[in-house]
């Protein structure tokens, strides 16, 4: 379905490591998941424990705005915190469940990584993962006589396909190097070996095709008997001519929705969809090996499917203006505040070429003009077979079998009417994506055609893939190359709520070829993340003036360049202030480097976390391969497994000199630290986003001014601030000690009991899911599950019942401002911040910490080597026990939810939802966001309270799965928690004043938003009461009990011929997982149905989805459907999803319908259930008190479930759901220049929010490709 707004949010969707909250990390996909939040509002206090894993996941900015999907493969990407989003599952109970940034997911190893690829998920239109990678000139060869005592050089060895690969065996006869200096002849071996060829991946097999098109395989296990096939076409934004702005986009719609052999997968386990940026369209199809009913292999129909919908698409009017609706739908869509911000970032720093003018959405008015001809002629200008690259990736046994499909289906494509040029297979093999190395064949809008003698060959045209992708000539940020300093820019708008500033440097990528290139890498890895963490720790202890400062570098395969970026964002009233102590930091460590401890601890940390991820070389998935090696080529890059990138990298360990690493530091930071200096790259933008008015408590809203002096003469007060050389950090190797331990373990007397009432045993093992229950004696349940699937790997979740539900009215917003203060706090016992940190990257601990409306939830990814997951656990008994509290982390708290309120204004999506929520929930703030006067009532001993009363035995759970042994975990659960002390508190849930929904009918039912802008756009939400996921309503009814005592009355009248199917519907209707299987169902059905008829058949979005957020702890649950428009379409558009809603009996659910959704459900179990995570989502409540009814039946028999469900069960379902007038909420929002004034005035009362803190600029460029297709 489209992408949207959504409103869902994520309970326990876990983030990189940091005591720095990520409440700002709305889904903007299109979820079917049984669990729903709005993202309008900060649904979840989520609050990452520690702030610098220097580990592959670690973010190399300070608080990352453009998403990257992947880890440092090797752990040497730099990545964004945003993508820093741990990637989230929702598991088939409906459990939100999250996989880790070290997980297997992220790693194909390469020496680095590029930017913007995306995955068949809907997240994908944010960029995705920029590395270190700068130009030749940053990086001078010092090899000298600094090298490390002992230099061991690896010999070149022969592998299959690779000459110069590297084998990591030592030399004899490899001397102690002496103080002085090492043998010439050494330094000549090194040089040689770090000039050398870094190996490629043994498994990748490349070829080409007689017409032009380049294919590449890659077996792949995960998930099973499934495969990924991208078709790559060469052409985006950037190829468009002046009046065909967005066309590429338009091609990619009409021709991939309207392709009738992609409609015939449809039913048979497939996903399919597309995209467009400035570089490349990429058409994606995600498909079982063979379908359910036939053992025939599906690769032929999809490759089939990618054919039609790339080279023999059928124009047809009708096609053409359907889908001209939708892209003019999502072009207002797309048109945030954000996005306006994206495109003048790009447009400032790319202000010398195409990339400045040419954003894949296009422009409204050509858009509304082109006709088929013009479509056509674009099309076959570029879409050929030599102009395109395909990627099958997945559980694929025969390579030679795939080459054959791939010939039979694309072999006569454009052998009739074209010539495909030669290229060779080395050359292909070193620039997988954009070789054959001619000139481009479009530029001018013709194709080249070539003379012939041939009468015959005449007509036919010579089609070539352009040398360089993309083709622009940029300015590059070198020293002596431009003399003329551009001044700050400054974009000033009335929705932008805070400052932000980017400094920008552009050089060319540095393709990673060589071990040296890789060494490269490395040591500005170390570099930066020395800067990441010392910014993060230094000013989180105090009040800093800033929110953020991200210092971000990154190739990026759709600009075609590397770029710095450091990133500042503060309160407006803060602005000068945070350019100042940034850019005094930025200059401390280019002027003084990295200190000796620093390069141990993060190299270390690094080599543990690539010989982490090699361990997990085989639990990849397919989707994460495929993005990796298409980013990689466009970039250039060496590509190489797991394996390969940890053997290199050990390999290039052994030569990072301390003095190397601070003169390649030193080079990237350059454009700051020597601002203004005439030897000083210039930087190639430096671009200030801020609002018109900002909030003067006291005064109001007043006039923000601000000029591009003042700015240069803030950058300039930051590098006359004084400096000092950085000290170096006791770094604890134990939180606990053993002594200490001992001496708990005597006062505490840890030990297993019954793990319930009816049972004698302390111990209950489920065979067939593996999973362990265990009960301490302090009250506290545990459900572990030993799990070989990612190696060396584990994942911890602490869950408290309570959250937000359990604020007092006289506390409101007490629990989520307190988890906000002890992730801002960062400290436990006598351990500063710092130590904290340092303890968790040394040990690749990443922990988040949030808060829900019903829970408190901790959650940690650990490594099984040396003694990671022992170390984990004493982080979660040191939170527990010892928590500190402190007031400058309570005040950085309050404020941020004080921010948090002021910018609703400023959003329309998340205005609009706010007011409805408010409707809905009849204004109860536990759903919403506290206000100015509740924040103000708060105190740090009333939100310390608020959480720690929630701690006690009986009312957590902890699970844990992992590879570790029995003896391993239940030695950890026993020491770390049965250690703890707690005490049991059955009162907990009578304390609790249970939520309600407005009384019916109400004149607030529906309502609408006006928000002023200069751009028009439209949405809407329209939301209901549901039951929670255990079939409870706010009522206070049982409908689970009401269905069994009707299905046996039922049952008893029935004859002997029915009691078969009678007993498959005993099985499903009397289980507790009913109203939790058949509304995952039902909301799969309803999506389908909304998207065929608001967006496909009425042209009235693009965007629309339905989502259920059932609760499991609180009697109640919601509906809500999300929609996007124009302001003179939204009303019909919320008409026609309301019809949908109820429709379902007039238009009665088919069995195709329910098929298609149950396949759905199904695979996506199949595809998550080797992850880690997914297994802790399943196992989420097993053992709560708070949510009996869940046991192991709901994890074992989910396949039954699903299977043995009915169209009558979805529509018991569907009856729950309250859709009459009386009952449904909706809220309109239109924005505009003739908006009306009146929306701040409606925030007195509550909050909502998405973002942090308001509407900050997201990134360079993350919003400006388009949206999947469907």
């Amino acid at each position: 379905m489209a992408a949207s707004t959504s409103l869902v949010g994520s309970a326990f969707t876990q983030f990189p490591p940091s005591f720095h909250s990520r409440d700002d990390a709305p889904s903007n996909s299109k979820s079917t998941s049984n669990c729903c939040r709005f993202p309008t509002r900060l649904r979840n206090n989520r609050s990452s424990l520690l702030t610098t894993p220097v580990s592959s996941s670690t973010s190399l900015r300070f608080s990352s705005r453009r998403a990257s999907h992947y880890a440092a493969k090797g752990g040497l990407s730099f990545r964004r915190k945003n993508d820093g989003a741990w990637k989230q599952y929702t598991s088939m109970l409906g459990e939100p469940v999250t996989e880790g940034l070290s997980s297997p997911q992220y790693h194909l190893t390469s020496c680095c990584l590029a930017g913007n690829s995306r995955a068949a998920n809907l997240r994908r239109f944010v960029p995705r993962v920029f590395v270190d990678k700068s130009t030749s000139p940053l990086f001078k060869n010092k090899l000298g006589h600094a090298l490390v005592s002992k230099v061991q050089i690896p010999h070149a060895t022969v592998g299959p396909d690779e000459p110069h690969a590297a084998s990591t065996a030592w030399p004899d006869g490899v001397t102690e190097k002496q103080d002085l200096g090492i043998l010439d002849s050494e330094l000549e071996q090194i040089q040689a070996f770090l000039s050398s060829e870094l190996p490629s991946h043994p498994k990748l097999h490349r070829g080409q095709l007689k017409n032009g098109l380049r294919y590449l395989i890659l077996p792949n296990k995960v998930p099973p008997k499934r495969f990924e096939a991208h078709l790559e076409v060469h052409v985006g934004s950037i190829d468009e001519e002046d009046d065909e702005q967005g066309i590429a986009h338009m091609i990619e719609h009409v021709a991939f929705l309207g392709s009738k052999k992609r409609e015939k997968l449809l039913g048979t386990g497939a996903r399919s969809n597309a995209y467009t940026d400035f570089h490349h369209t990429v058409f994606h199809i995600h498909a079982p090996t063979s379908t359910k009913d036939s053992e025939d292999d599906l690769l032929p129909s999809v490759l089939d499917a990618l054919d039609e919908i790339a080279f023999h698409p059928k124009f047809l009017a009708s096609r053409i203006e359907k889908e001209r609706r939708a892209i003019l739908s999502e072009l207002q869509m797309m048109n945030t505040i954000e996005y306006r911000v994206d495109c003048q970032l790009l447009q400032h720093l790319h202000s010398e070429n195409k990339l400045s003018k040419r954003f894949p959405i296009g422009l409204e008015e050509q858009i509304k003009k082109w006709d088929a001809d013009k479509i056509r002629k674009f099309h076959e200008r570029w879409y050929f077979p030599a102009n395109a690259t395909l990627y099958i990736v997945g559980d694929i046994d025969h390579i030679s079998k795939t080459v054959h499909h791939i010939e039979a289906v694309f072999g006569q494509t454009g052998v009739d009417n074209e010539k495909a040029s030669a290229a060779t297979p080395s050359a292909f093999g070193a620039m997988a994506s954009f070789l054959v190395p001619k000139h481009s064949i479009g530029l001018g809008g013709n194709s080249i055609e070539k003379p012939s003698n041939s009468v015959d060959q005449s007509k036919i045209f010579l089609k070539e893939r352009q040398a360089v992708r993309p083709p622009v000539n940029h300015n590059w940020s070198l020293p002596g190359i431009h003399t003329d300093v551009k001044p700050p820019q400054i974009f000033q708008h009335e929705l932008l709520q805070n400052f932000s500033i980017n400094m920008f440097c552009k050089v060319p990528v540095n393709k990673v070829r060589t071990y040296g290139d890789l060494r490269n890498v490395l040591m500005k890895r170390i570099f930066l993340s020395a800067m990441h963490f010392r910014i993060n720790t230094r000013y989180k202890s105090s009040n800093p003036p800033f929110t953020s400062v991200e210092l971000d570098h990154s190739d990026s395969g759709r600009e075609g360049c590397t770029v710095t970026t450091l990133t500042i964002n503060a309160e407006p009233n803060n602005w000068q202030s945070a350019i100042r102590v940034a850019v005094q930091e930025v200059r401390r460590l280019k002027e003084f480097g990295v200190t000796q401890g620093e390069l141990t601890r993060y190299l270390d940390a690094l080599l543990k976390d690539s010989e982490h991820l090699a361990a997990m070389i085989d639990n990849v998935p397919s989707v994460d391969n495929l993005d990796f090696i298409m980013e990689s080529d466009a970039l250039g890059h060496k590509v190489m497994d797991q394996m390969q990138g940890h053997e290199s990298l050990l390999a290039v360990a052994g030569t990072v000199t301390l003095e190397e690493v601070n003169s390649v530091g030193a080079e990237v930071l350059e454009f700051i630290a020597d601002f203004g200096k005439a030897t000083a790259p210039l930087p190639a933008a430096i671009v200030a986003c801020v609002p018109k008015k900002v909030h003067v408590e006291g005064i109001g809203e007043t006039e923000f001014k601000i000029s591009s002096s003042e700015i240069t003469d803030a950058i300039k007060a930051g590098l006359e601030e004084p400096i000092e050389p950085e000290p170096e950090l006791e770094v604890p190797k134990e939180l606990i000690s053993l002594a200490k331990l001992e001496e708990l373990k005597v006062q505490r007397k840890p030990v297993f009991i019954p793990v319930s009432p009816r049972t004698d045993g302390t111990k209950i093992h489920d065979e067939e899911t593996g999973i362990i229950q265990r009960r301490l004696a302090n009250g506290i349940p545990v459900n572990y599950k030993i799990s070989k699937t990612e190696t060396q790997s584990g994942v911890m979740r602490l869950i408290v019942g309570g959250g937000r539900a359990a604020e007092s009215p006289d506390s409101r917003g007490s629990v989520i401002v307190g988890v906000r203060t002890l992730s801002e706090g960062g400290r436990v016992g006598n351990f500063s911040r710092e130590q904290v940190e340092l303890f968790c990257v040394n040990h690749l601990i990443n922990c988040s910490l949030e808060s829900t409306e019903e829970f408190i939830a901790m959650e940690f990814r650990f490594t099984l080597r040396e003694n990671g997951m022992r170390a984990a656990f004493q982080l979660l008994h040191m939170v527990l026990e010892h928590s500190v509290w402190l007031d400058d982390a309570f005040d950085r708290a309050r404020q941020l939810y004080l921010s948090y309120y002021r910018s609703i204004p400023k959003s329309l999506e998340r205005s609009t939802a706010h007011k409805l929520m408010v409707a809905m929930m009849d204004g109860d703030e536990r759903f919403i966001e506290p206000t100015p006067k509740s924040l103000e009532n708060l105190s740090l001993q009333c939100v310390k309270d608020a959480v720690m009363n929630q701690f006690v035995g009986d009312n957590m759970e902890v699970s844990i799965v992992g590879d570790f042994t029995e003896e391993e975990i239940e030695s950890c659960i026993l020491d770390y928690l049965g250690t703890a002390h707690f005490t049991r508190d059955c009162e907990a849930d009578k304390k609790l004043i249970p939520p309600v929904f407005r009384p019916s009918p109400s004149d607030v039912q529906f309502q609408e938003v006006f928000l002023k802008d200069t751009d028009e756009r439209a949405c809407a939400y329209i939301a209901g009461p549901a039951p929670n996921r255990w079939g409870f309503t706010v009522d206070g009814e049982d409908l689970l009990e009401s269905i069994n005592n009707t299905l046996t009355s039922d049952i008893a009248q029935s004859t002997s011929g029915s009691l078969k199917m009678g007993d498959l519907q005993r099985n499903l209707r009397g289980h507790p997982l009913f109203f939790g299987i058949t509304m995952g169902l039902m909301a799969e059905i309803i999506n389908s149905r909304l998207f065929t008829t608001v967006r496909d058949s009425l042209g009235l979005t693009y965007d629309v989805s339905f989502e259920l957020n059932l609760f499991d702890r609180l009697k109640l649950g919601w509906y809500v459907v999300s929609v996007t428009s124009t302001p003179g379409k939204v009303h019909k558009a919320v008409d026609a999803c309301k019809n949908v809603l109820r429709g379902l009996h007039s238009n009665k659910i088919t069995e195709r319908e329910l098929d298609r959704a149950k396949r759905t459900l199904l695979m996506r179990h199949e595809a998550e259930i080797k992850s880690n995570a997914y297994w802790l989502g399943l196992m989420a409540h097993l053992q709560a008190s708070s949510v009996p009814r869940k046991d192991i039946s709901c994890i074992k028999d989910l396949t039954f479930l699903y299977e043995a469900a009915t169209i009558e069960d979805v529509y018991l379902a569907y009856e729950q759901l309250k859709v009459d007038d009386n009952s449904l909420y909706s809220c309109i929002g239109v924005a505009g220049v003739q908006a009306g004034q009146d929306n701040a005035a409606t925030l007195e009362e509550e909050e909502a929010s998405d973002a942090y803190p308001g509407v900050i600029p997201v990134g360079r460029g993350l919003s400006t490709m388009t949206r999947p297709t469907t």
